[in-house]
Formats: C-alpha cells, structure tokens, sequence
C-alpha cells in the first residue's frame, strides 16, 4: 500500500498542471507567512487535556468527546474541507486503516468546519465508516489552538478556484483549521500529535497506529 506521505507529495507536485502559476505564487507566500507565524507553538500539544466538544455528525447526531472517551482512546483529526483535495487524501488513508484504529479500541472522528450537508457528501463519497463532525465557526478548532484566518488576497484565490466557503463553511469562509492529528487516551489526555501549517502533510495512519500501540 502506497504511503499517505509519498501520495501527498505526488498531489502537490501536480498542483501546476491545475493552478496557474500567479495564484500557486500568493498560495505558497499564505503558507510562507503561516508557518512563520506561530501558529503551531499555540496549539494543544503532548501531555495537555483536550477540551470537551459537542458538534453535529454528518447525519444529524450531536457526538461529544465525553461519550467517545467513555468508550476508550480516541483519533481526533482536524481538516479543511471536502474543497481541499490533500484533505480527501487524508480521510481516504484514514478509512483505509479505519479496521486497525478500531482494533486498538480507539474511536476515529474528523472535524472540519463544513456544514453537516457538505460532510455527509463527504462521508458517502469516500464511504467513511468514522463520524465526520461539523464545528461551524470553528469555535472547537478555537479552542484546540489551530483556528487561523485567511488573508484578503488568500480567500481571493480560493474564490477564483472555484472553493465556495462562504457556502460551505456556513457563512464563516475566512477561518480554517490548521491539519492535526492527536492521540486521546481514556482521560482525554493527548498522548500524540501531529500539527503542521502545512495543508500539504498529514498524520501517516501507521504512525496513529503506533501512538495507540504505546498507550498500552
């Protein structure tokens, strides 16, 4: 099986042949200027409690971290959108390996801040067996330390590529998540994480696997 990274790599190799080079210049200066912003030193990190949610599944339940930590560990990941291509690559993995999370006992939930409507389009396409959770406004990606906003000229180039947040993100199209990963044991505590500014990388499920491996 081909490795998530060595996939994501391929995508953003081929970003050329999809994005005219003007707005690949404004895309890499946004990334440029995230990454030098800090925004990962203020993000949840190893050894700290994760905070409580409750957020709408993609079929209209409400899902809380105190239920699923009831039932044992937890896989918490934090994503763009079904808009963002890396993103589909990265539940698509996570499907993939959804038997091994399970086995470990864990519980697998991803969170975007897309409306429930768009996450349910999401889970049929890629027949996700995990729940996909709506946090409209990005309150709990706030509260994670991973909430960012994008800039005039960023959202603009979005625009022109035809990503419709302002619809999908529930009337709040300026404020992403950064991509995260983190590794919940029972208490809630983080026991693993993986944050990066980069839209371009992504938790290795293997990896995840390993992390649930070492809380027993």
């Amino acid at each position: 099986m081909t490795s998530l990274r060595a996939e994501l790599r391929a995508l953003h190799a081929s970003r050329g042949e999809r994005i005219p080079a003007e707005l690949l210049a404004v895309m890499d200066r946004a990334a440029a200027e995230l990454a030098a912003s800090g925004q990962t030193d203020r993000a949840l990190a190893v050894g700290e409690q994760a905070p409580a949610f409750a957020l709408p599944s993609a079929t209209g339940t409400t899902v809380s971290l105190d239920a699923l930590l009831a039932a044992g560990p937890v896989v918490l990941t934090f994503y763009r959108g079904a808009w963002c291509p890396f993103c589909n690559l990265a539940l698509r993995a996570l499907q993939q390996h959804h038997d091994g999370i399970t086995a470990r006992g864990a519980r697998l939930v991803a969170v975007s801040p897309q409306v429930p409507d768009a996450s349910l389009s999401l889970t049929e396409k890629h027949a996700l067996a995990f729940d996909v959770l709506s946090d409209l406004g990005s309150d709990t990606a706030k509260a994670y330390g991973l909430a960012f906003d994008l800039s005039d000229e960023l959202a603009a180039v979005y625009e022109r590529l035809g990503f419709d947040l302002q619809h999908v993100n529930g009337g709040h199209p300026r404020t992403l998540p950064l991509p995260a990963t983190y590794v919940l044991d029972p208490e809630g505590t983080v026991r693993w994480a993986f944050v990066r500014t980069d839209y371009t990388l992504r938790a290795e499920p293997t990896d995840i696997l390993t992390a649930l491996d070492a809380l027993t």
